[in-house]
This record gives C-alpha cells, sequence and structure tokens, in this order.
C-alpha cells in the first residue's frame, strides 16, 4: 500500500539540484514554439526523448488532436521531432479534442504510446495503445479498439515494468486503477483492480519508479490548482 503523500517544493528542489550538478544553463520553458503540457521522458540509447501533449494556438479551452516529440542528449539543447500520433491514428475515436497525457516505453524492440481518448457516447476518456518500431515513430493503432474501456477509464496512463518483467499499467481521476499487462503490451490479464489505500489528495497524473527496492509514485495533488506529492510502497 501507498503511505500518505508528501509534499515538497518540487520545482525548486529539482532546480536546485540542476544548477548544482551542471554548468550547463538552459532557457525556460523548453518548448517556446507550441502550447504544451504532459510531459512523458524516455531515455533509450543515450537520448531523452519527451512526449508531450499539445494544445492549439487558437483554443480558448483545451484542443488537443495529438502528440508531439522533443528529443535531448544533453537535458538542455531539444529537437522538435514534430507530431508523433494523432487522433487520427485511433480512426475510431472523436477527432476534435481530448488528446490528453501520452506515456511511451519500450520493450523487446518495440515502443508502446499509451493516450487516453474519448469515444463517441462514451461517459469517460478510455486508454488506447499504439506501437512504433522507433520512438521517433510513426506509431499505428494496435488494437483497434480501446484497452481500457469507459467502464473503468478515464485519463493520464502510465506503465511501469519491474525488475522481473511484469508491466503495470496504472491510471486515473480521481481513483487510482492497474492492471498486469501481458508480455505483448497490448493487453492484460486478471482483474482490473482499485488501489485500496489511495495516497492522501490523490488527483491524477501517477508516475512510477524504483530504488534500492522502495516503490515511488509521483503524483497531482489536489484540486484546483494541482499542487505534486508522492507516495512510497514496499511493493
Amino acid at each position: 500500500m501507498f503511505t500518505n503523500g508528501l509534499y515538497r517544493a518540487a520545482l525548486a528542489a529539482v532546480a536546485a539540484a540542476l544548477c548544482l550538478a551542471a554548468p550547463a544553463r538552459a532557457e525556460n520553458p523548453v518548448v517556446q514554439t507550441n502550447f504544451t503540457a504532459d510531459p512523458a521522458p524516455m531515455v533509450h540509447d543515450g537520448v531523452v526523448y519527451l512526449y508531450t501533449s499539445h494544445d492549439e494556438d487558437d483554443a480558448n479551452g483545451f484542443k488537443m488532436r495529438d502528440w508531439r516529440l522533443y528529443t535531448s542528449k544533453d537535458m538542455v539543447n531539444w529537437t522538435d521531432k514534430g507530431v508523433v500520433a494523432s487522433l487520427k491514428t485511433f480512426p475510431w475515436a472523436v477527432q476534435d479534442n481530448d488528446a490528453w497525457a501520452p506515456q511511451v516505453v519500450e520493450r523487446a524492440g518495440k515502443f508502446y504510446l499509451y493516450v487516453p481518448i474519448s469515444v463517441a457516447g462514451w461517459p469517460k476518456n478510455v486508454i488506447a495503445v499504439a506501437v512504433a518500431d522507433k520512438p521517433e515513430g510513426p506509431f499505428r493503432d494496435a488494437l483497434g479498439k480501446p484497452l481500457i474501456d469507459a467502464a473503468v477509464g478515464f485519463f493520464d496512463p502510465t506503465v511501469f515494468v519491474d525488475d522481473d518483467g511484469q508491466a503495470y499499467l496504472y491510471w486515473g481521476n480521481p481513483n487510482l486503477w492497474y492492471v498486469k499487462l501481458n508480455k505483448d503490451m497490448i493487453s492484460y490479464s486478471g482483474k482490473i483492480e482499485a488501489v485500496p489505500s489511495k495516497p492522501a489528495n490523490y488527483q491524477e497524473g501517477p508516475w512510477f519508479y524504483k530504488r534500492q527496492s522502495h516503490y515511488y509514485m509521483a503524483y497531482a495533488s489536489t484540486c484546483c490548482s494541482e499542487g505534486i506529492g508522492y507516495a512510497m510502497s514496499d511493493k
């Protein structure tokens, strides 16, 4: 079970750590030519691949139709790789909005993109998966239907692969759900479960790490505006 979230001035701590760790300094924000959100980094062969959602320039609210990629070898200089997937990747989805928080993971030489999207007539978002042979894409629809449907769907999917090779898919707002993925990364086994002891003030955006046999989850906390919280567990 996850213990209660402990809140910190996370952004200040990260900024301080970067200043101490490296002499190079970058202009902020990292992305200055598009409105982006939900950054999801993946490191592969010495390159950081930063996948983001993308809000259209003319939007008064959310108008999000695709996912973009930025890459860096030094965490300072970034290259815009453009759109790697869009709602058109999933022709069965609503096409005018809701291309929200992505994540990409690598397994057995393939790259898997997990995203929340909408389906006409369904009250909640579903989770879809696309696959590519390269981290830059192009990504193609892996199933032709949702991986997680609207019964327990919603948004902010994240995948964590443990040391034993077992992959877990987490998602949800305001509840935190998970399921074990099969080795093919596009199907799952067993029952979808809700984390029974949800961390204090959990809202959305879970992200998992493991260090020295402990599991850590960072997440967006409280609403609204959101803060940053984290929780830890021994399993």
